[in-house]
């Protein structure tokens, strides 16, 4: 940084603390200030819902995953001739097919129609961002020029010509502000209004993301009923699995000391 570039720095710094404390008038815009409120609203919740998109996307990969390892250590339990044994490849092809198709889904549909646009529309607004730092930038500056011009008139300089000077700075320095501040004024509301637009396709596309993905894994293991014994009752599964558990405690291995 330039030493000009740090002395405007420092000035602004300066003249932000004075205009806090109250020492030095502050110009405000209340209409510009609620239209940067309604987008700093926008960004965090654009924001978040970026991060909890992804969230979803790795969490049904770590889902379809997850259920691929179970498949694959059930298929260990059984010899190929038991009766259950044949099930559990079935199981395993079944849910090998379901986490292809989540992967192509999300690696593609999903990332294409939901990630990508909200990640775009979130790119923009760091750009905005820095618009809005340069016109308080221009706003500081302004508000030093007023207090100078100020303190000139109320205690006037021997040089005739300061208080001509610092008047042209300030009248510079506020048409300067003045444009910016309309030109975002008039844009932040454009931005937030058009979300509306931009976010219901990716919206509509979360909705038929999760749909597809559901109606995917019930056709898939509904095909798998037929290899299963009809359903019981919570209670009669509960009585088999004691009957099994009483069966392993008469064993002898279970009395050893």
């Amino acid at each position: 940084m330039s030493w000009s570039g740090f002395k405007k720095n420092l000035n602004r710094a300066t003249t932000s603390v004075l205009s806090k404390t109250g020492s030095l008038d502050r110009t405000t815009d209340r209409e510009f200030e609620e239209e940067e409120r309604r987008f700093k609203s926008l960004e965090q919740k654009v924001e978040r819902l970026h991060k909890e998109a992804m969230g979803y996307s790795q969490s049904v990969k770590n889902m379809t995953g997850s259920q691929l390892k179970i498949a694959s250590t059930i298929d260990q339990f059984y010899d190929e001739g038991a009766p259950m044994g044949i099930y559990g490849v079935k199981y395993k092809e079944a849910v090998g097919k379901l986490e292809q198709q989540a992967q192509d889904e999300l690696d593609v549909s999903y990332r294409t129609a939901v990630l990508e646009p909200i990640g775009r529309y979130a790119s923009y607004f760091p750009e905005i961002n820095e618009a809005t730092r340069r016109r308080n930038k221009k706003l500081l500056d302004y508000d030093a020029a007023r207090s100078k011009v100020r303190k000139l008139v109320e205690k006037p300089s021997e040089d005739s010509t300061k208080l001509p000077r610092a008047e042209h700075e300030a009248n510079a320095l506020r048409e300067a502000y003045e444009t910016m501040n309309a030109q975002l004024t008039s844009e932040l509301p454009k931005i937030v209004d058009s979300r509306v637009a931009y976010l219901d396709p990716s919206f509509e596309a979360v909705v038929k993301s999760q749909l597809s993905f559901a109606q995917d894994a019930h056709n898939t293991l509904e095909g798998l009923r037929q290899f299963f014994p009809p359903e019981t009752e919570g209670y009669e599964l509960e009585a088999a699995a004691d009957g099994i558990l009483q069966q392993m405690r008469e064993l002898s291995i279970c009395g050893l000391a």
